[in-house]
């Protein structure tokens, strides 16, 4: 049954309000003049300028490193810590449990001002390094959510079963356990990757003035103007963050395809 023209005209208003935003930041990337304001004719300048920006290359290179080595370590501890609250029991687990969303559920800033005191008590100086751990703070919980979901829904007796066919812990981890999980270990380590990327309130409790990152850069900038060598750089970003969910959603449409 074909849809109703208000149910169509609903679904339109949602795309455009959630797209329109993102079109028009890649239109006025090719801007020619320095203000946001109106588009004024096409060129290319910023984007062969945007490199010359130190202080915005500096930023966006600290973003990425923030933001792969708290993912890394986020997703590994998160994925340790799932299983073993999936495999064992013991009298905290419930009250664990319920710890476990704390960070998810909390708003930023307090837990920005609170990793903020945690690190004025130990005379821990603010830089890469303390923005890094708090990253690992906020992500970690979300990839122990992520990966504890997928062991819930696997199959309990594929451990047993590669057990009494002679396997030890590690192979079974590695053959039966590992691939079992790793599309929450991915979804995981995705979501951390991207709260990493954008987090503001946390990082700017917890940062120094020479670890600027690059949406630390961008709040710093919004009552002088955004730049278009901004919007060159957010048009590249997401130029990358497309191809990427392209060639994922590509290699899970050939997977479902071969196993049909």
């Amino acid at each position: 049954m074909k849809g109703k023209w208000y149910e169509k005209i609903f679904t339109i208003a949602v795309f455009l309000f959630l797209y329109l935003p993102i079109i028009v930041l890649v239109v006025f990337s090719f801007n020619d003049t320095d203000l946001n304001i109106v588009f004024e004719g096409f060129t290319l300048k910023w984007y062969k300028t945007l490199f010359e920006n130190t202080t915005l290359i500096e930023a966006f290179k600290n973003t990425l490193i923030v933001a792969f080595t708290s993912t890394i370590l986020s997703t590994i501890l998160g994925t340790i810590s799932a299983i073993g609250l999936y495999k064992y029991n013991f009298k905290s687990k419930p009250i664990i449990d319920k710890l476990i969303y704390v960070p998810i559920v909390i708003p930023e800033i307090v837990l920005g001002i609170s990793l903020l005191s945690v690190y004025n008590l130990m005379q821990m100086k603010l830089g890469m390094l303390s923005l890094i751990i708090a990253h690992i703070t906020f992500s970690t919980p979300y990839v122990l959510v992520s990966v504890r979901s997928t062991l819930n829904n696997m199959n309990p007796y594929l451990e047993q079963a590669s057990y009494d066919l002679g396997a030890n812990i590690w192979q079974t981890f590695y053959h039966i356990i590992l691939p079992g999980i790793m599309p929450g270990i991915l979804s995981g380590a995705m979501l951390a990757f991207t709260l990493s990327m954008d987090d503001v309130v946390i990082s700017y409790f917890t940062t120094g003035p020479e670890s600027n990152t690059l949406p630390l850069f961008i709040y710093s900038i919004i009552k002088s103007g955004i730049t278009p060598s901004v919007n060159a750089l957010l048009s590249i970003m997401l130029l990358f963050t497309f191809l990427i969910v392209s060639i994922y959603m590509l290699s899970t449409f050939k997977r479902r395809y071969n196993k049909k």
